[in-house]
């Protein structure tokens, strides 16, 4: 497939996102080579993940290229002292999609979305799209703003 999931693209258009499909022409392999291919600095890769809080109950991250998850920071934002991240068939029961196309948008369930602070000061950022090969490119603010993201110090350098 060659372009986003059909989800992906009903909820960018009923949200108003302006936005730019990117299909990878090769494989990407690496943080740096769907950077490439995309076209952007690394940090503007973002990694959507599937965190659960709970039986039945998840949450979005949007994490940075060249980033991770700090599980401390993390849950005393959400005030758990247990978090997880599911098996790959668990998350795509979760969300409708399969891991490496993991995106807020579209998403079977519109879980809670958790954006890294440092996102909050970039332009465009490019995810997952619903579909291999595929990303989109939005500006970060907007996104933030139409998933009624929570922006937090959430991540540390990988």
């Amino acid at each position: 497939m060659t372009s986003p999931a059909p989800s992906v693209l009903a909820a960018l258009e009923s949200l108003g996102l302006d936005y730019r499909v990117l299909v990878h022409t090769a494989p990407v392999r690496s943080l740096a080579e769907a950077a490439a291919a995309r076209g952007v600095d690394v940090v503007d890769v973002v990694k959507t993940l599937v965190v659960r809080r709970g039986d039945g109950d998840y949450l979005f991250v949007l994490v940075p290229g060249g980033r991770s998850i700090s599980w401390p920071k993390l849950r005393a934002l959400l005030g758990v002292s247990r978090l997880s991240m599911p098996p790959a068939e668990e998350a795509f029961e979760a969300t409708g999609f399969v891991r490496g196309t993991i995106t807020p948008l579209g998403s079977s369930t519109a879980w809670p979305v958790v954006a890294d602070v440092v996102l909050a000061s970039r332009g465009e950022i490019t995810l997952g799209s619903g579909s291999h090969e595929v990303a989109i490119a939005v500006q970060a603010l907007p996104l933030i703003e139409a998933t009624a993201a929570v922006v937090a110090d959430v991540t540390e350098p990988e």
